[in-house]
């Protein structure tokens, strides 16, 4: 994948700041003027908020099994999971405003600490000011592989202008049904963003390509999340990604979910998973014709 120059980045990234005078970064499409104080749907303004950044071990094999995944944690979201298990940092803000140079500093220090890559969690409403920070990261000498860890409730139009800078999309699918991606989640139409994105995505890296330490360089990969009573719609996610996408995508298929933040209030989201509603998701994904990926325990 040939890389934007570090100057169009941070030049892209002026132009989307500027943006969030009405702003549309998302499919919310709240059209506030975020940078007069103004809040989104996503509870953030004109400067990000970061609730973290660390070497983290537990993502994927190729994204953290060397000298783990350098992951800056954006705080705030611009969907309402009520089963969230971020919660504090998604939905109630937790973390501390920094500037442009601040962000920057953190992927060098990163990289300076032996990460394999930089990898922004859930950065879609803190875009303008991640890509100014990536293009001055990347003056200053930020080498690695990009991240881009995202909900994947997304514009086509924001993700078409990643191209050249994101190396990784580690995005989620998580429903094949809108009204119940309405319920759970908070927003509208996301069976047509969510796939388009995706579409996107693939279309921009292809299939994970990794180095010979097994270590991503540049691709998809698909987390899945697998919610009781099927509310997640396993097997048309994977039909849709086999038949659309790619046969050779790669899945991550998770078994972790537990009732946190507002499911504890739902009778359907109020317990864990089930084994054999796992292993209905597990058929699922090989019936599909897909191979490619990691699939948790139960």
């Amino acid at each position: 994948m040939r890389r934007l120059p570090p100057v169009k980045i941070i030049e892209l990234g002026e132009r989307l700041y500027q943006s969030m005078s009405c702003c549309r970064l998302c499919p919310m499409e709240c059209e506030v003027n975020r940078l007069e104080g103004e809040l989104g749907n996503c509870n953030s303004g004109a400067e990000a908020k970061v609730a973290s950044f660390n070497l983290h071990f537990g993502e994927e094999p190729p994204l953290s099994s060397g000298g783990g995944s350098g992951t800056i944690f954006l705080s705030n979201c611009s969907l309402f999971c009520k089963y969230c298990q971020n919660y504090p940092i998604s939905q109630y803000g937790t973390g501390s405003v920094v500037s442009n140079d601040e962000l920057k500093d953190m992927m060098l220090n990163l990289q300076k600490r032996g990460a394999d890559n930089i990898n922004f969690v859930t950065p879609d409403h803190m875009l303008p000011m991640i890509l100014t920070a990536l293009g001055k990261a990347r003056q200053e000498g930020l080498e690695l592989p990009i991240v881009y860890n995202c909900s994947g409730y997304a514009k086509v139009e924001i993700i078409q202008q990643l191209e050249g800078i994101i190396d990784i999309y580690l995005t989620d699918m998580r429903y094949n049904d809108d009204n119940l991606a309405r319920q759970y989640s908070g927003c509208d139409r996301y069976v047509f963003y969510n796939r388009s994105a995706v579409k996107e995505m693939f279309r921009q890296v292809g299939e994970l390509k990794t180095d010979d330490r097994e270590l991503a360089l540049s691709g998809v990969i698909v987390r899945h999340l697998v919610l009781p009573n099927n509310i997640s719609g396993s097997a048309g996610i994977f039909k849709f990604l086999a038949e659309e996408v790619s046969p050779d995508i790669y899945i991550s298929l998770m078994s972790q979910y537990f009732p946190a933040y507002k499911a504890v209030e739902d009778d359907y989201l109020n317990r864990r998973l089930k084994r054999d509603e796992f292993k209905e998701a597990v058929d699922a994904f090989y019936n599909a014709g897909l191979k490619n990926g990691y699939i948790q325990r139960i």
